[in-house]
């Protein structure tokens, strides 16, 4: 399921660690449009009004909506995190607002929704324009009165939850192409929180960097460091992956024993006006990338030690590593292994 709930102790609103982890993330102690978003967070502190957060994909849209929740007076309610555009439409209703048993398929027993869970806390919406029109239809109902039925039910519930959504969509394209409801874009939109690129906010770099470095260094019991000729060029780094980026790229390096060389390569000076792709990639490759790769490796290694055992009989390479004979061709087509050439007699 593509929700989360987080314990929520109250933070000071300008230094909000969303992890309790190691040190407060220094998110609204740089840029001043990040300090113009900390304001408004303290001036809707007292209020459950309703809050758009805006941005490009990692740029802590999240992070930011958590923040919202710990300055509020919700502050000791729960928060709940619905990504819409990781759960299956079909599901999404009876995610938001649960089913009784027997309302479809599968309805074994009744479930609540996460609007239920979210009561006297925060529920935020992640990437709200992948709602469907006919969910968007009823989420808009929803938010007029805070009350609802489950799917299949039909006593109403009531929820005292506030709301809060986001995106990286261009909403207002969305609505000009009959995607996006205009009312519940009016709904939705009562304080809107734009928060820019990190590529606009390069001065916040070092501290993000050096938060996520003593974040993952405790994590994984490492002494990694950054030199600071390397934080100044990661600096210069575009980071189209935003915060999120940036945040894999120091894992990385923490991880990995040539993590450093894979930093060193992005943070290198650029030639011809940009960075190589090389380094692009390989900074910007995910550990679950890694781990895959780090996979494959070891079951070419494996295979191929079996096979040279067997002198290449693959019937009793397939009985050995209790795989079909067919499975076991793939295998060797998918690591690119060949049988070692014949001798002549």
């Amino acid at each position: 399921m593509a929700t989360d709930q987080v314990e929520s102790a109250a933070l000071p609103l300008a230094r909000c660690d969303v992890n309790d982890f190691v040190t407060p993330l220094p998110l609204f102690d740089g840029h001043p449009q990040m300090r113009a978003i900390g304001s408004i967070i303290q001036s809707i502190s007292d209020t459950d009004t309703t809050v758009l957060i805006r941005g490009e994909s990692g740029v802590g849209k999240d992070l930011i909506a958590r923040a919202v929740h710990r300055a509020s007076i919700r502050r000791d309610g729960p928060f709940v995190k619905v990504n819409c555009a990781a759960i299956p439409q079909d599901l999404l209703e009876s995610q938001l607002f649960g089913h009784e048993k027997g309302a479809f398929t599968g309805a074994h027993r009744r479930k609540f929704g996460q609007f239920e869970y979210a009561n006297k806390g925060t529920l935020f919406l992640d990437e709200i324009a992948e709602l469907p029109l006919a969910l968007q239809a009823k989420l808009l109902h929803v938010l007029q009165d805070f009350r609802f039925s489950r799917v299949g039910g039909h006593g109403v519930i009531d929820v005292d939850a506030r709301v809060i959504a986001a995106t990286n969509r261009d909403l207002e394209a969305a609505m000009g192409r009959g995607l996006f409801r205009e009312d519940l874009y009016y709904r939705l939109n009562v304080v809107e929180i734009r928060v820019p690129p990190l590529r606009e906010r390069r001065d916040e770099i070092p501290a993000l960097a050096a938060y996520f470095l003593a974040k993952f260094n405790a994590q994984y019991g490492r002494k990694k460091q950054l030199a600071p000729e390397t934080i100044a060029r990661l600096q210069e780094y575009p980071w189209s992956g935003n915060v999120r980026e940036l945040e894999n790229a120091v894992r990385r390096l923490v991880v990995l024993t040539d993590g450093e060389q894979a930093v060193e390569a992005l943070a290198a000076p650029r030639r011809n006006g940009g960075i190589t792709e090389a380094a692009r990639a390989t900074i910007s490759e995910g550990l679950r990338d890694i781990a895959r790769r780090g996979a494959r490796e070891a079951e070419r290694k494996a295979l191929g030690e079996v096979l040279d055992r067997v002198h290449w009989n693959r019937a009793e390479a397939s009985r050995i590593l209790k795989v079909s004979y067919k499975t076991l061709l793939n295998k060797i087509s998918e690591c690119g292994l060949k049988p070692p050439p014949r001798r002549e007699s």
